[in-house]
């Protein structure tokens, strides 16, 4: 059965429970999508399915990708991932699609997508300093300070944080919860944050390690507050 599928971000907004608390949620685009590729264990030493997101948009590929997209007899796609297969259900035959009702209400999942591009960011906002004073004459305000020693070892040691490229990076956030599913429009509601700008490509896939739902307190007993 297949493990995931792929997404567009469309958004975030808000959703109301029964107790008129208001949770953050992110609406994603879940395909649909089509099978273009079937891997197998003895041949390409794993188990999964590499997918294609089905768009408007026409996709130019070169030869030998069209030649893959033909094999399937479905037309090119300009977005491809790979997702793992598990053990349960039937995997799909190459040309089959992958729709949204792969999740259901409830279900916990993996999103990953590539974060928003800060540019070249200094110390404070990349790893997130302190700081120096910024008053009494004090000339030393967004400055990384020291960053090594001058008689041992005498040079700056790897992983030292300093200035540098912020954003860009693939992301994944776990154990979101599934909030909605619109088969119709191929829509998913979720809880939390999801990286990347609006139209940013994700991959939702099933969490590899979810967690596990509170213990409801027995009958007669309350919950202690945490102080």
């Amino acid at each position: 059965m297949v493990t995931g599928i792929i997404g567009q971000k469309i958004g975030m907004t808000q959703v109301f429970g029964a107790d008129g608390a208001a949770r953050p949620v992110t609406v994603l685009k879940a395909g649909p999508c089509v099978v273009i590729q079937r891997k197998h264990v003895d041949r390409d030493g794993y188990d999964a399915v590499q997918l294609g997101l089905v768009e408007d948009r026409p996709a130019r590929v070169t030869r030998p990708v069209a030649g893959l997209y033909s094999r399937a007899n479905v037309p090119p796609t300009r977005v491809r991932r790979e997702v793992a297969l598990d053990g349960g259900g039937d995997a799909p035959a190459e040309g089959e699609q992958v729709l949204a009702s792969l999740f259901t209400e409830g279900d916990q999942v993996d999103v990953t997508g590539v974060s928003r591009g800060r540019g070249f960011q200094g110390v404070m906002k990349r790893h997130g300093f302190g700081g120096g004073r910024a008053t009494h004459g004090s000339m030393f305000h967004r400055a990384p300070g020291s960053i090594g020693q001058s008689s041992y070892p005498s040079r700056v040691l790897k992983g030292m944080r300093a200035p540098g490229r912020m954003g860009g990076d693939r992301v994944t956030v776990r154990n979101l919860r599934v909030v909605t599913v619109d088969a119709e429009s191929n829509q998913l509601v979720v809880t939390g944050a999801v990286p990347g700008a609006a139209g940013t490509y994700v991959v939702i896939r099933r969490a590899v390690a979810p967690r596990r739902a509170p213990a409801a307190p027995a009958a007669g007993e309350t919950r202690k507050k945490k102080r």
